[in-house]
């Protein structure tokens, strides 16, 4: 048993599958640059970079590959056998040890970001403020209650409740405090709502006049607008009510229910952020005689509890507050005429090892000084000696 275990912990900590998989990874890195041309930067990410294996077709032939997370995964074992665990130890090879405890550092804080991360975005005008973010490309279906006094309780069904109910065939989301059964199907990624006539066939159910005409699918995914069919059947009666839930609907689909009033809705994924954020004013400066931004940022009210503090955000000065980087993303509208009113889009990311790449880059500073500094001071001493 022991020499087979000698034999792998020998493969994994050599030097040619180190050297393997960083041109694994190069490879990977200019295939997914030259796919971001058809596929958009999501869709790059998620097949190239997110993944354990994939398939890259090179015209009509197929090539198995190994993805960016397992080639990163297999490295980080790479560096911990052969650069740690088996690596001579001694003052020789201090620095050299440090360097690679400090790349295994990043590597753990990429396999985090990559596990844990949650990304999103905020939007608002000056004068609004928010206590959520929304996702860039994942939905949720909410069914909300009144329960008067201003308070409402909602039910939310995530994507993955029906992500694959693309067909007639129905994903079932039924809580036991609702007093009916959600029946979510026909779930186009990028749909729009046309009315039903003459002008259009419909290749989806109608309801009220109208149905989901499906679309081909953005390139950038947070420009798609997803769309579903909805029924809800009562538990006491089996009664069905009918509707269309579409991303865009600026108005829930209500449904009264039991002798109350419910409200469905298709949006983006929402998080709660640990504070709320106002804009106050948004600045744009642009470069001189030309219309095009150089700089923009916003200053924003923060509210933890009972504090509130001013923050400017900008584009390289994040806010950083309960776990969350606050990010000045983009604003616009884009050719807004002068004196239109202007919003700011917040980038926000929930990062449990957003300081990690910090301090992996401290260590491997630290590392690589205790290293070349006793190579010079090697080469010190032997050139005094020849002197």
């Amino acid at each position: 048993m022991k020499p087979v275990l000698d034999a792998i912990v020998k493969v994994f900590s050599s030097l040619w599958l180190s050297v393997t998989l960083l041109v694994f990874l190069a490879l990977l890195t200019w295939l997914g640059t030259l796919e971001q041309v058809h596929t958009g930067l999501y869709e790059v990410q998620r097949k190239y970079f997110d993944s354990l294996f994939l398939v890259h077709q090179a015209g009509s032939v197929p090539i198995p590959l190994p993805g960016a997370r397992l080639v990163m995964i297999v490295l980080f074992v790479n560096l911990l056998l052969g650069g740690i665990v088996r690596l001579r130890k001694g003052w020789a090879t201090a620095g050299v040890l440090v360097t690679h405890i400090g790349i295994v550092m990043l590597l753990v804080a990429g396999l985090v970001k990559a596990w844990y991360a949650v990304e999103g975005h905020v939007t608002l005008y000056e004068g609004e403020k928010a206590n959520t973010f929304e996702s860039y490309q994942r939905w949720e279906v909410a069914i909300a209650e009144d329960l008067g006094g201003g308070r409402v309780r909602e039910f939310v069904a995530q994507e993955e409740a029906f992500q694959d109910a693309t067909g007639a065939a129905p994903a079932s989301f039924a809580p036991a405090a609702l007093p009916f059964e959600v029946q979510l199907g026909r779930f186009q990624k990028n749909c729009r709502v046309l009315p039903n006539g003459p002008m259009f066939e419909a290749p989806t159910p109608v309801i009220d006049g109208a149905f989901l005409q499906p679309a081909p699918a953005d390139t950038q995914v947070e420009q798609n607008v997803a769309g579903l069919y909805a029924t809800l059947v009562e538990k006491q009666g089996g009664a069905r009510h009918e509707g269309i839930l579409w991303g865009r609907e600026a108005q829930p689909w209500t449904v009264e229910v039991g002798g109350k009033r419910w409200a469905v809705e298709l949006r983006r994924e929402r998080h709660p952020m640990p504070f709320t954020i106002a804009l106050g004013d948004f600045v744009k400066e642009d470069h001189p005689r030309i219309d095009m931004p150089k700089s923009f940022s916003s200053d924003v009210s923060v509210t933890e509890g009972a504090s509130t503090r001013p923050v400017r955000i900008s584009m390289n000065e994040p806010l950083r507050a309960g776990g969350l980087v606050v990010y000045q993303s983009s604003w616009g509208p884009a050719d807004a005429p002068p004196g239109t009113p202007l919003f700011s889009t917040l980038a926000v990311v929930a990062n449990p090892a957003d300081q990690y790449p910090l301090y992996a880059c401290i260590v491997i500073a630290i590392g690589l000084s205790m290293h070349f500094s006793r190579k010079l001071a090697r080469h010190v001493r032997s050139e005094a000696k020849k002197s």
